[in-house]
């Protein structure tokens, strides 16, 4: 029979060693083509981008608006503290506003009168001591003479003072350095002005404050903000009134040595001790110290090294006697929780976090109790401290192995 046409196609189609060719895919793409990128690749890699650029954006913007987030941190825990008094004058039928501007009022004038009585006393010891200073550098030269036989003149020391070169460069240094003091003050005037407005608004406006936040929660969970609420505010009030009985104690205990050396002054000081010490925190302690030292220095320098020894060994019976007691009792966390939370405040936020780090988590640690299930403890010796006594079957398996 003669081939036909389809039977003429496949002979040609047929490979010469008994194989089949494969077949092109149909529509005559080229062999490169096959392989295409995945539809899905280019909208994964722009919404990778996308959150890449948002994340840098969120940090650039939180590094920013972090001083401003301190600051308002700050505010809050100070209408914390404000709280229970603006709460009893607003109970008598006074307006929050009004009690709130009272509560500031008062603070504010009570710093003042601080603030400018310690100021004219502190101005009146440094005329005192300029007016003194001659007196002063004389003893020292005697001393120096008579110590080292050298002939030391008041001339030469203030000839050689005039004339040197560190002068001259502290001179133009302090010269140059009057803008960046005045940059600094104004900037902790424009800090203090913005945390005082933003606490003076929460303390005012706190029930519609809390009003807000509870009203975007279900009623299970408003009990439970206004709960961490109300437990914030004790423990604030707990703590500051910790630190209050420690400033009341340790300007007694610096006044009493105060008047018993005879340095002038010594209410003023003691207050200034106290309070110093207690609400400033990291340096507090070194600035409280630092005044009473420079006082007691332009009476007798022996009196300004027994202040200093006195300052040191009070701060450590503070540190590890006084204030574990006070805040465990007042604000209900164990001492050393409390001194770890202090350490963890400062680095995270430096001298803020470590004023706030205390009823911070003192307040965590109390909404936290209310959800934790506790349980009956068994009587065990070993509850108490006690380990059970295995001395008698030690000695009968001594004896066991010796033969005895």
């Amino acid at each position: 029979m003669a081939p036909t046409d389809e039977t003429a196609q496949v002979d040609q189609q047929t490979s010469p060693f008994g194989t089949t060719p494969p077949t092109s895919p149909p529509g005559g793409d080229a062999p490169g083509q096959g392989a295409r990128m995945p539809r899905w690749l280019p909208r994964t890699m722009v919404l990778a981008l996308t959150l890449v650029a948002l994340f840098q954006l969120g940090s650039w913007a939180f590094h920013q608006l972090i001083g401003l987030l301190i600051n308002i941190l700050i505010a809050f825990f100070l209408a914390l503290a404000i709280e229970p008094a603006v709460s009893w004058m607003a109970s008598y039928g006074m307006r929050r506003g009004l009690a709130t501007f009272l509560v500031f009022f008062g603070l504010l004038i009570a710093t003042a009168g601080f603030v400018t009585l310690l100021g004219s006393m502190l101005a009146g010891q440094i005329i005192k001591m300029i007016e003194g200073f001659p007196e002063y550098l004389d003893s020292v030269i005697n001393w120096i003479n008579s110590s080292f036989h050298t002939h030391v003149r008041r001339v030469d020391v203030r000839d050689s003072l005039v004339h040197s070169d560190w002068l001259r460069k502290y001179v133009q240094n302090s010269a140059t350095g009057v803008l960046d003091v005045s940059a600094q003050v104004l900037g902790g005037l424009f800090k203090l002005l913005t945390i005082t407005l933003f606490s003076f608004y929460f303390a005012a406006d706190g029930p519609r404050l809390r009003r807000a936040l509870c009203s975007v929660l279900p009623p299970a969970r408003q009990a439970e903000v206004l709960r961490a609420w109300e437990i914030a505010v004790d423990k604030t009030g707990g703590y500051l009134y910790s630190r209050g009985l420690m400033a009341l104690i340790s300007g007694i205990a610096h006044y009493i040595l105060l008047q018993a050396l005879g340095v002038p002054y010594a209410p003023v000081l003691a207050v200034w001790v106290g309070l110093v010490s207690q609400f400033i925190p990291t340096i507090g302690t070194y600035l409280a110290g630092a005044l009473p030292m420079l006082i007691a220095f332009t009476i007798d320098p022996w009196y300004a090294l027994w202040v200093l020894i006195f300052v040191v060994v009070y701060q450590q019976f503070e540190n590890y006697v006084l204030q574990p007691k006070l805040t465990a009792k007042t604000v209900d966390i164990h001492p050393a929780v409390a001194f770890g939370s202090v350490i963890a405040g400062t680095a995270l936020l430096g001298a803020v976090g470590a004023l706030i780090a205390i009823p911070a988590v003192a307040t965590l640690q109390a909404f936290l109790g209310a959800y934790v299930k506790r349980y009956d403890v068994t009587d065990d010796p070993r509850v108490h401290g006690h380990r059970t006594r295995r001395s008698s079957s030690f000695r009968t398996r001594l004896r066991e192995l010796l033969g005895l």
